[in-house]
């Protein structure tokens, strides 16, 4: 299954500038805000997060929420996603790959899930 995602990034950093961390806090757990190097990767995550969703079939809300999915980085700075044990079970997922880019104003993130 595959997910896709684009967000402007202008729209993170009004998000940002207005609520600051408690912003980030709506979509975001700890270790990824300390990944967040500014407005730009916030809004890459807020990509990924929901490409994740749409390629589960389902888009973020009761089934799939946004701490459900985690994202660290590979020492290359190469996203990965962890998924809860909830999604993992209920979706019998197998593994999880991701890419985020970003051109101008724009994040994408793409998401493939293989599932058992």
């Amino acid at each position: 299954m595959i997910g896709i995602d684009l967000i402007k990034t202008s729209r993170m950093h009004r998000l940002m500038e207005r609520f600051g961390d408690k912003g980030l806090q709506k979509f975001l757990v700890g270790e990824e805000m300390d990944l967040v190097k500014n407005h730009k990767t916030a809004a890459g995550f807020w990509a990924v997060k929901e490409a994740c969703s749409k390629a589960l079939g389902v888009g973020i809300g009761t089934e799939c929420g946004f701490y459900d999915i985690k994202i660290s980085k590979t020492k290359k700075g190469a996203p990965i996603i962890e998924l809860s044990s909830k999604i993992i079970e209920k979706f019998n997922v197998k593994s999880v790959s991701a890419s985020i880019t970003h051109d101008g104003e724009y994040a994408i993130a793409v998401v493939a899930i293989e599932t058992f």
